[in-house]
């Protein structure tokens, strides 16, 4: 009992091993902006207890003075840090909210924000082992996971809309691994460029993060499409034990005309074609395997807006002999060849629908 007569009471944070089995109000990364940056949990928030010139500055005092000297600082800081959240981000939060917090090793920083939220009455659960033991079960679960499904390789030269075609299939149901999404680059020369807007592309750990939480979604009876990405997609690259499980993978090809192939990459590049410029800046990259003879045809392909001829050509003399090369040496397996006149809804409802009913009465026998 304490003096006026009421009980007191210490809540604690539990522990989980395992947070992908439960479900929480919210995940907090209580780790610096460049670490949140590298690699998280997919969905989590970043409310770092010390940003990285804190983190720095502690890190610096226990190096050259003392940990005691440290931890003092570091105190002081956190709960500056910690008392701004409580005035912002948590005042609203009911009183059944549930979070998941973590920090690097699941110690003082994830702990500090745990104690401060438990005391005022939320049931809080802090990871065990922290951001290390969830990138370990990453590695462990990339691979493995990967090996328990069947999967179908969508093949096609460049500009047969194979992105397109199978967000299609997916919006009909289908299991599809959208790895170009993910990786947020087009493979391609002009990748970068992705849905019109540069953008960087995630770290490698955050893309296995991600791939990650995709595979956790689809069901291992049912098959799961991708398109025939190689090994890296711009600088990321594809864990071994997906990349061989798709060598291995049944194959269709789509055979699109060339002029529809032609039609449809202008319009998937318009913001390319809006800047002639940059798109120049983008083909130079290839002057050491064509010479600058064939660059500059290219250039003045561009500059007289002769636009199909110079999309036309960039295909028949480099995306369609690479694209076939890379066919044969890592997806042999082409089971069917479809044939699409274009690229419009009617086409490519036709093509579904041979497609998935095909693929399922397979299933079914």
């Amino acid at each position: 009992m304490t003096k006026d007569g009421l009980t007191s009471m210490v809540f604690l944070p539990t522990y989980t091993q395992q947070p992908w089995t439960q479900t929480y109000s919210e995940i907090i990364d209580v780790r610096s902006p460049s670490e949140f940056a590298e690699d998280r949990i997919p969905g989590a928030i970043n409310l770092p207890v010390l940003n990285d010139t804190e983190r720095a500055q502690v890190g610096k005092i226990y190096k050259q003075v003392s940990s005691f000297e440290a931890r003092k600082i570091g105190a002081a800081l956190i709960a500056k840090n910690i008392s701004c959240y409580l005035q912002q981000h948590f005042s609203s939060k009911p009183k059944d909210y549930h979070p998941l917090i973590y920090c690097w090793r699941g110690g003082q920083r994830s702990l500090s924000m745990g104690l401060v939220l438990s005391q005022i009455g939320w049931q809080v659960t802090l990871l065990e082992g922290g951001y290390k033991a969830y990138r370990a079960y990453v590695r462990q679960q990339i691979d493995t996971l990967p090996q328990t499904f069947t999967y179908r390789i969508l093949c096609g030269l460049t500009g047969s809309g194979k992105t397109y075609i199978l967000r299609q299939m997916r919006d009909r149901g289908a299991q599809v691994l959208d790895l170009e999404a993910l990786a947020n680059h087009r493979g391609s020369l002009f990748g970068d460029e992705w849905q019109n807007q540069p953008s960087p592309q995630p770290s490698q750990k955050y893309f296995e993060s991600l791939l990650l939480e995709q595979l956790q979604t689809f069901n291992p009876h049912k098959p799961v499409w991708v398109e025939s990405e190689s090994l890296k997609i711009g600088k990321l690259y594809l864990p071994q034990s997906l990349w061989q499980k798709m060598r291995q993978a049944i194959c269709v090809e789509i055979c699109l005309p060339l002029t529809a192939r032609v039609q449809f990459l202008l319009q998937e590049y318009q913001h390319l074609v809006n800047n002639l410029d940059l798109l120049k800046t983008k083909i130079a990259r290839l002057k050491s395997y064509y010479g600058w003879e064939k660059l500059n045809d290219w250039y003045q392909l561009i500059d007289n807006g002769n636009l199909e001829e110079f999309v036309r050509d960039i295909l028949e003399c480099h995306y369609d002999p690479t694209y076939k090369k890379s066919l044969l040496r890592d997806f042999k397996k082409v089971e069917r060849f479809l044939s699409i006149p274009d690229l419009s809804p009617h086409s490519i409802n036709n093509l579904l629908d041979n497609l998935l009913l095909n693929n399922e009465a397979k299933l079914a026998s």
